[in-house]
């Protein structure tokens, strides 16, 4: 090989490193600054828009033991529903991993507010049809002791953990106290609370995120 054709060949080399690297830029550089305009700055797009609210940061919650999902004794509908909320692979002793999560804060004693929260979650749920295996349900209770048989005849599957103790307290804390009798909450499978939605609105609006977050989502 004389010097001429390995001069040619370095400058042909040279020019396909350029051609690949400018390549690359055409597909990095868009996706480098949509993550620094959309996580740095806050920045959205006005096309995009969600009916819940964003908080953000999103606030990660601790994995905590899991009581057993609520069943009606004897009741094979509502054995199967509970079933169906533990979906595939999930980790039933953990909350707030492996699955999207609706949850919802409010007395024990659950009033009209709270029971129309509860059942406010499990209809959306309900309306993911193939997906809802991707959501579960949870109730954090305050103050007074829940009545379990109550709630696992009308909301069957549901999750409830009752708020005593300083890690459980620790927990309430990470969730904004604005309005929460009447919030519902999701929290994405890593565990990270991510938004808020006011069950007062209309529950379409909360269906439509959540089969935003589903369909975008490749975990949960």
């Amino acid at each position: 090989m004389n010097v001429h054709t390995a001069d040619n060949e370095l400058t042909l080399r040279a020019r396909n490193l350029r051609t690949v690297g400018l390549l690359a830029g055409l597909f990095v550089l868009p996706l480098a600054l949509s993550f620094w305009l959309y996580y740095g700055l806050h920045w959205h797009p006005a096309g995009m828009t969600n009916h819940g609210e964003l908080i953000e940061p999103p606030r990660p919650l601790p994995a905590l033991p899991a009581p057993p999902r609520l069943t009606v004794p004897g009741s094979p509908a509502s054995a199967r529903s509970a079933a169906s909320e533990a979906g595939a692979g999930d980790a039933p002793e953990t909350l707030f991993r492996a699955r999207w999560t609706l949850v919802y804060i409010g007395d024990g004693a659950c009033d009209a507010h709270c029971r129309d929260a509860l059942y406010f979650m499990r209809q959306t749920r309900l309306s993911l049809n193939n997906d809802m295996t991707r959501v579960r349900r949870v109730f954090l209770a305050t103050g007074a002791a829940p009545d379990e048989g109550l709630l696992a005849r009308e909301f069957a599957g549901l999750t409830v953990v009752r708020i005593q103790g300083p890690q459980l307290t620790q927990l309430l804390a990470q969730f904004p106290a604005r309005d929460q009798a009447y919030s519902l909450y999701v929290v994405d499978p890593l565990g990270n609370l991510m938004m808020r939605y006011d069950a007062r609105r209309s529950p379409k609006g909360l269906l439509e995120d959540l089969k935003k977050l589903l369909q975008l989502s490749h975990i949960g």
